[in-house]
């Protein structure tokens, strides 16, 4: 298997070239490195070769790591299903949550964002699949929920976050994300401004750039398979 260093090279080929296809500048797309299930010390050694955003999944398994890498320069961002029993701890060891669908839960993490704190930043996790098995807000129930969390004086929405059903075929692929593109114009539209849309991971990252990504969570094409 090729070394950290050089898979990290790897994606960012891959976004600036998707990027550059799509008309767009390749800084325009966060590399966000998913980490869940990784030791400290392969974030570690991410960070040394230029990474500086990692999404973590597992609380408690987050908390150790940043226990770990409290000396590096971290941008950390929870990615996984919020539980209103672990709002408080992700309102204080987290700068960005991408994984936001209720209002009780952002209401609590507005509550627990210790004042000291700049705004969490929060992406909508919308649910553009209608899967039951996935968490996340029905598209027609956003607007109302991003117009309660613009109001929480803690909480600073940036946008939304979509996990689609795998695909293998591209233009399936663009169809579904292309679908959460609109839905962030149309929030546009009605007065809520948004500027990020959290999609495309290992395998369909191209795809999700051509229709507008601006963060990509890449775990596989980093790390290596989870063990």
């Amino acid at each position: 298997m090729p070394s950290l260093p050089s898979r990290i090279a790897s994606v960012r080929a891959r976004i600036a070239d998707a990027a550059i296809r799509s008309g767009r500048h390749p800084d325009d797309i966060r590399l966000l490195a998913v980490s869940k299930t990784r030791p400290a010390a392969d974030v570690r050694s991410a960070h040394h070769a230029g990474l500086r955003d990692f999404g973590e999944n597992y609380l408690q398994e987050a908390l150790e790591k940043q226990q770990a890498l409290g000396d590096l320069d971290i941008v950390w961002h929870f990615i996984g299903g919020l539980q209103s029993n672990k709002t408080a701890a992700v309102a204080r060891s987290f700068q960005w949550v991408h994984s936001l669908s209720s209002l009780k839960h952002a209401r609590r993490l507005d509550a627990q964002r210790p004042p000291e704190m700049p705004a969490m930043e929060v992406c909508l996790q919308v649910n553009i699949c209608n899967e039951t098995s996935k968490g996340g807000v029905p598209p027609d129930e956003l607007a109302p929920l991003a117009r309660e969390v613009l109001a929480l004086p803690r909480l600073r929405l940036r946008g939304l976050m979509a996990l689609p059903a795998p695909a293998s075929d591209f233009g399936r692929q663009r169809e579904v994300f292309a679908r959460v593109r609109t839905l962030s114009e149309q929030l546009g539209k009605d007065g809520i401004d948004l500027d990020t849309l959290s999609m495309g991971m290992s395998g369909d990252l191209e795809a999700a750039i051509a229709e507008g990504a601006t963060i990509v969570r890449i775990g596989t094409a980093l790390f290596g398979p989870r063990k």
